[in-house]
Formats: structure tokens, sequence, C-alpha cells
């Protein structure tokens, strides 16, 4: 019999409150999040969301290679081949219900520490950028590399990448360049560095405080502990930082096509800036154009809003064939050649980007409520 895809537990705390603790259990696909996941995490939230004797919530992963390396695609690519164009209900609950799961975690009512330790990627940076208090570790490595599957930064990404600073999320949509530790503190996805090694004495932290069902004072509580357990981490050094300027220069103006041709000519010698201009070149074109209208578009939107354009913006490269062929590439044959489907960003119209983002049926109930 195997294990659940995700363990329950809950911690007895010194207070007689219950601290939960929920673990991404499938280390082998590096804690890839699944519908099976997500039909788990939600329901659970939910009820600690509610219980007054829950004082707050750990999302951690089994293993230490990730948390959680993005969506599981491998079933989704199936309905993809299978619909082309046409409706795809798998598609639609799989957006769906792990769109309600990351707002979820965006809105609890309680503290919400997620341990982001190893890879952090797509799906599982959905995971985490919306909690309450969010560790990484000195190994974590974070990245939003959609523009290699033909896809784009979903998972509130089109909210939390246009709040970054300057232009570094527009950068990163269309660069998928990976973030350590320093970075993603600096971008905003995540909150202090705490040794891995340090994480015993957080849940025993956690078990020895006085939790009082306060929300603002169980925040400033965990804080405390988490901050008190980061002290004296070593410093690493932020390529986001440090080309900060550049990237701003990189990704000025408001023509896509210009952006392109200043990354593709770039010369630089730091590996990481001219590996994420590689990548660019060689991402889908139909990612890069559909990311920067919706770094254009969700400006002045509520987070809410946004979930509801991704939700059609994702059914819309379901659609297309740049998403399938792109998995197939990567996950499937592995052949890292993907065929992209228009060529270049030069082919690329307006109305080939509004296909993207247009409505497709009706909007879910569970994402038409979000306040």
């Amino acid at each position: 019999m195997t294990d659940p895809v995700v363990l329950f537990e809950e911690i007895k705390t010194a207070g007689g409150k219950r601290f939960g603790v929920a673990t991404l259990n499938a280390p082998a696909s590096l804690n890839a999040l699944s519908v099976a996941m997500v039909r788990l995490l939600t329901p659970k939230l939910r009820e600690w969301a509610v219980d007054p004797s829950v004082a707050g919530v750990l999302l951690q992963a089994a293993g230490e290679k990730a948390f959680c390396a993005g969506g599981d695609l491998r079933q989704l690519y199936q309905t993809l081949l299978e619909c082309g164009p046409a409706r795809n209900t798998y598609a639609e609950d799989f957006f769906r219900e792990e769109y309600e799961l990351d707002y979820l975690i965006h809105t609890f009512p309680k503290p919400l520490l997620c341990w982001g330790h190893g890879i952090v990627m797509g799906g599982g940076v959905g995971l985490m950028a919306g909690a309450s208090h969010r560790v990484v570790t000195l190994q974590s490595r974070v990245a939003m590399p959609e523009i290699n599957i033909g896809l784009y930064p979903d998972v509130g990404g089109s909210w939390f990448l246009r709040r970054m600073p300057g232009r570094v999320g527009v950068f990163l949509a269309l660069t998928a360049a990976p973030l350590n530790a320093a970075d993603a503190i600096f971008c905003g996805l995540a909150d202090l560095v705490v040794p891995q090694e340090r994480k015993p004495q957080v849940l025993e932290g956690i078990a020895a405080a006085a939790w009082s069902g306060e929300l603002a004072a169980d925040r400033a509580t965990l804080s405390r502990l988490l901050a008190e357990a980061g002290r004296g981490a070593e410093r690493q050094t932020s390529k986001v930082r440090e080309h900060f300027d550049t990237i701003n220069e990189l990704m000025a103006g408001d023509d896509l096509l210009d952006i392109a041709k200043r990354l593709r000519a770039l010369k630089s010698e730091d590996p990481w800036l001219q590996t994420a201009a590689q990548t660019f070149a060689k991402g889908a074109p139909s990612t890069a154009a559909v990311s920067f209208a919706l770094w254009q578009r969700v400006k002045h939107m509520s987070l809410a809003e946004v979930f509801r354009l991704e939700y059609w913006t994702s059914l819309g490269f379901c659609a297309h064939k740049d998403f399938a062929e792109g998995i197939r590439a990567l996950l499937i044959e592995k052949d890292r050649n993907p065929k992209w489907n228009p060529a270049t960003l030069e082919e690329i119209t307006p109305e080939f980007v509004e296909d993207h983002l247009r409505p497709r049926g009706e909007m879910p109930q569970e994402l038409a409520r979000l306040a």
C-alpha cells in the first residue's frame, strides 16, 4: 500500500492549541503538485482554518531535494493531445482547483508557514507565495520556468511578478532566471533564510510557544521564533540585486520587440545573466507575448481578478499548440527541441494574444465568488 501524496499531522503546543502540519509526500517526482495533492490539501486547510483549537499551519515537503518542482503535467499532457482546441474538462478542473488552493493560502486566516527548502518552481511558488511566513534555505532554488514549456507564470504569478521591484517580474517571466534565497527575499517571494539544519529548532519553538488564537499576536510569535532560528545565517549574494539596474534597462518600455532586441543582443560576463538571455531566445514566443500582455494588463487588478484572468489564460494555452509541444520536448520525449508555433515573436499578432486571454465557457463558481 502506497503512502498518501500528502501527510497530515498536528503539533501539540504548550498552551493547549495545535499546529497543523501538511507534508507533500511525492519526493520521487520532486513533490510535483498533482490534482490528488490539491484535493487533499484544500479541505484540510479549510478544516484547520475554522478550528479554534488550531493556531496555525506548517506546509512542508518530504525529501531534501525539493519543496515542489511545479505542477504534475503528465496527465494534463494526455488530455491536451486528445482535446486539442476543443473543451478540456480535465484542464478546467486542474487549473480551477489549483488556483482555489493558492487563493486559500493567500487569504488563510491564521499563520501559515511554508518551508521552501530545495527546488521551488512553478506550482511550488504558487503554494509558497501566499503564505504569511515564507522560509527559504541556503539550498533553495526558486524559478518560474514556464517559458521552457510553452505555458506562462500562472498560479498567481501575474499578480506577484507585477509587484516585484522595478521590472524584475517581467524579466523573470521572460527568462526563467533561477533565484537563490537572497534573490527570493529581494523579489518578495520569501521572508527570511533559516538553515535547513535548524528546522528542528523551529518545530520545538512552535511546540513551546503559547499561541493565543489572535491573528496578529500569533503571526508576531511565529515571526520572532523564525527570526531567532535564522539569526547569523550565511548571507548569499543576490544576482537580481546585483543586476537590478541592468534588468530595468533591458526590460524598459512598452514594446516587447524592443525588449527582445536588447535581450538577444546582451553580452554579459556573468553566466547567470547570459543564461537568462539565452533561455529567452530559446523559449516559446507565445509565452513571452502573453506574459508581457498580462504584465501590462494586471497592474490594478485584485488577486481574485488575476486568478480569474489566469483561469481563462491557462485554458487558452491548453487550446493552442505550444503548451503540449513544450511538455513533450522537456518532460515526455526529453529531446529539448520544441517546435514553437509561431516560431518567432515577430509572427505573433494581437489577435493571437487575445485568443489566449478570452473567456472559454462559464467562469466556475468557485473562482467567480473569490472576493
